[in-house]
């Protein structure tokens, strides 16, 4: 769940669900969560002929400037709203994308790879010259609303207003007010590098037009209130779309059946978050969602690694009715499995596991060598941290392997939480051939129900150059 700005922008997190009112959705889920709507044949046709006229507005300049606001004197705000608003900011990972390699917080300047080019995080610090400093508040829930600076300039959507539109005004307010309650920062954000034409913002008429629905979210009155505050914080401020949703060629979300249904992003999967196109052994329910964005592991799913690692330590500034809330609607979206059920089926999956061990002696060895001293079914003593079976980790149930492979080589040096331990790196101790076998070992011992991974190699050298790019920041 990461996001991003590219030209003066920003990000949110957490508060009071809008009143509830009818909600246009489309057809029904894996589980009894519905799908979000797709624009039919008509909607799509408005919008282009919206979107045209919006790029002819933009090339003679259309959208206007907001009038920048006077620094000296600055508005007033609770210290109850700007801690709100630390919480909005918590769950919106402002932090976790506007904060370069060591840089200072939420000043920005972090690059992000897109196939249209590379944009970079922008300053959200009060700095009258290179942050947020001459922000009005109007200009700043324009930006969150409709993707347009206050300079008039669209904002491309690697920075997810498409979620953060969802926001209610009291809560972008309370966000607004923790930005600019921080120390200011002066540092400009780079130019973006963009292909041809991507770079062209007045295009962004038309993508906005065909794409984006600026309107806040709308309750389902057929809900409960912790239903339709995780669909909230999810869809809105938590943006989990932005990862765990595959884009078109576009760069727009799928809605429909892949809506949440798992991405790669920066070389890690990314996991489906439906019943339906989800590969882990055992469903999740809400208690088990609950466990791994509160504490960063569950015991039927294993640890939060990668770019997930560091949103739910952002998380851990969120009230914990929150975190239950985001439980409760992603849950929605799996089969009605109840806890007992579960552990059943985790039990099952770990028995066959060890029933089926297959001897691929250097492969083996590898992993008794390497591995086998902390990741064992239970058998063995607890060595570093949580230990949950390996049968059960949603990185070798997976159709891809990428992110067990970046997990072999980076290993686990900041864990989501404390009690998670950490994971030495191989890097530079097993060289692509070995990580291959070992990778493949892993599949064939642990998830002996899915079929052996192709390509492995090819996939191994792709993992290394992504480790490689990642250590370098």
């Amino acid at each position: 769940t990461r996001a991003v700005g590219d030209g003066d922008g920003a990000e949110v997190g957490n508060a009071a669900v809008p009143p509830s009112q009818p909600s246009p959705r489309g057809g029904r889920g894996y589980g009894d969560a519905p799908w979000p709507g797709r624009k039919g044949l008509w909607a799509a046709g408005a919008a282009l002929v919206a979107g045209g006229i919006g790029i002819v507005a933009g090339l003679l300049g259309w959208r206007s400037a907001i009038a920048p606001v006077s620094l000296s004197a600055p508005v007033a705000y609770s210290e109850a709203t700007i801690e709100r608003g630390r919480q909005l900011a918590a769950l919106g990972d402002c932090a976790v994308c506007h904060t370069a390699p060591g840089g200072a917080r939420n000043a920005g300047g972090l690059a992000m790879e897109t196939p249209f080019g590379t944009v970079y995080t922008t300053n959200l610090t009060p700095d009258a010259e290179t942050g947020l400093g001459r922000w009005s508040f109007s200009a700043f829930q324009r930006a969150m609303r409709e993707g347009i600076s206050r300079n008039g300039h669209a904002l491309y959507p690697a920075f997810p207003y498409t979620a953060f539109a969802k926001t209610s005004d009291d809560d972008l307010t309370a966000l607004y007010a923790y930005l600019m309650s921080q120390p200011a920062v002066h540092a400009p954000t780079p130019a973006p590098q963009m292909k041809f034409p991507f770079g062209l913002r007045p295009l962004m008429a038309g993508w906005n037009a065909l794409f984006h629905d600026s309107s806040p979210y709308q309750a389902d009155p057929s809900r409960s209130a912790e239903w339709n505050r995780g669909a909230y914080l999810v869809n809105g401020l938590g943006h989990c779309g932005a990862c765990h949703t595959p884009r078109n060629a576009l760069g727009a979300e799928q809605g429909g059946p892949a809506f949440l249904s798992g991405a790669m992003v920066e070389g890690w999967e990314a996991p489906a978050l439906t019943g339906a196109a989800s590969k882990s052994a055992v469903p999740w329910t809400a208690s088990s969602l609950y466990q791994y964005l509160r504490n960063g592991h569950s015991p039927r799913h294993g640890i939060a690694g990668g770019p997930m690692a560091e949103v739910v330590r952002e998380l851990a500034e969120v009230p914990d009715a929150d975190i239950r809330a985001m439980a409760s609607y992603l849950a929605s979206f799996q089969p009605d499995t109840s806890e007992a059920r579960a552990d059943e089926l985790a039990r099952q999956a770990v028995a066959n596991a060890q029933l089926r061990r297959p001897a691929h002696g250097a492969a083996q060895r590898l992993f008794d060598g390497a591995c086998a001293a902390c990741h064992h079914d239970g058998n063995g003593p607890t060595l570093l941290g949580v230990n949950t079976p390996l049968a059960l980790n949603s990185q070798i149930t997976s159709a891809r392997p990428d992110s067990l492979l970046r997990t072999i080589l980076e290993g686990v040096r900041e864990p989501a939480s404390q009690d998670i331990g950490f994971m030495p790196p191989f890097a530079d101790a097993l060289d692509d051939r070995q990580i291959a076998e070992l990778a493949q070992y892993m599949r064939a011992r642990f998830a002996p129900q899915e079929p052996a991974w192709s390509g492995l190699p090819q996939k191994v050298r792709e993992a290394r150059v992504h480790a490689m790019a990642q250590s370098a920041r």
